[in-house]
């Protein structure tokens, strides 16, 4: 059993009435409110362009940190020092050589497995966790096309790809709908969410909560998921993925992409160590199309991480 450090003011919280209910359908209500309301585990990754695995975890195990790798990353780890928290303030983050990433976070780019050589869009890309670590993967080759919707989203972009020691991105200042025409080989929709995958590490997602929110949130993600699709060559692979654990905003978004589209394949991913749960098949009166069992739906009290959603879809 993991013993969780709840937040300080834990017992003080209180959930809308609405969002409990919803909840209570979806999952173990007690365990979801006890793992949201506990502090988050601190991950970091460790950046392969600027060196090894082992030669960084030496250096910063000489420090005094316990790094305790992360299962389903080779390159992750969580990271615990009995008399520091101030995982920012150590030479290797100052220098890209890691990168301070949750370690949920860390799934959709490895689902999605860009390979050197790819040409690869970011569509959301901002602030660079997920750009950054596939970067790596291809080793520094090929082109990533990282795009975010905002000038001042783009400042910390540029910030983690200059320390990053990347020289295969390009930055894109647009709506991610504005791409048309391109034949990406590998396509990252991270797009934007409610993040009720995250209120561990956000508490106010609490009170902004509301039905309607995650409806309009599903419409645009509903739009950036079918431009993503359109945007993919022929035997192409994208990743849709939110930090929400809501049914609307990613299995039915999902759905909806495969009603759309005929040749549009849900290929199945393991990542070992990883444990997920059952994806939603149906919620609200709304039935979800067989293959979105084969997405990763994952809730913080799985891993004792951020709750996120992850499906990997192919262009046939």
């Amino acid at each position: 059993m993991i013993e969780l450090e709840p937040v300080s003011n834990a017992d003080n919280i209180s959930f809308k009435p609405k969002f409990k209910e919803r909840y209570e359908q979806l999952t173990d209500w007690e365990q979801f409110r006890c793992y949201s309301l506990a502090f988050l585990r601190r991950c970091i990754r460790i950046n392969t362009v600027l060196g090894t695995v082992k030669e960084t975890k030496a250096s910063i195990e000489a420090k005094g940190w316990v790094l305790t790798p992360v299962p389903w990353s080779k390159e992750a780890f969580w990271i615990d020092n009995p008399e520091r928290r101030d995982v920012g303030n150590l030479l290797e983050h100052k220098t890209g050589k890691i990168y301070v990433q949750e370690a949920a976070s860390i799934i959709p780019p490895l689902v999605l497995d860009p390979q050197p050589g790819d040409i690869v869009l970011d569509m959301c890309a901002s602030p660079g966790s997920k750009t950054t670590q596939m970067g790596a993967m291809m080793k520094n080759e090929g082109i990533i096309v990282a795009n975010d919707y905002k000038g001042q989203r783009l400042q910390s972009l540029g910030i983690n790809l200059q320390r990053s020691g990347l020289t295969n991105v390009v930055v894109t200042l647009m709506d991610g709908n504005r791409f048309h025409g391109f034949q990406f080989d590998k396509i990252l929709a991270d797009v934007p969410c409610s993040g009720t995958g995250t209120i561990r590490k956000s508490l106010k997602t609490i009170n902004i909560w509301n039905p309607h929110m995650i409806t309009k949130l599903a419409k645009a993600q509903m739009k950036l998921a079918v431009n993503a699709f359109n945007n993919l060559k022929v035997g192409g692979e994208m990743v849709y993925s939110t930090c929400s654990v809501e049914p609307e905003e990613n299995e039915g978004v999902v759905n909806y992409l495969l009603e759309t589209f005929p040749n549009a394949k849900i290929i199945p991913v393991k990542l070992k160590g990883l444990k997920v749960s059952k994806p939603v098949m149906e919620f609200d009166g709304v039935k979800y199309h067989k293959d979105i069992r084969k997405a990763i739906r994952i809730w913080p009290q799985d891993n004792d991480t951020e709750g996120f959603y992850v499906a990997k879809i192919k262009k046939n």
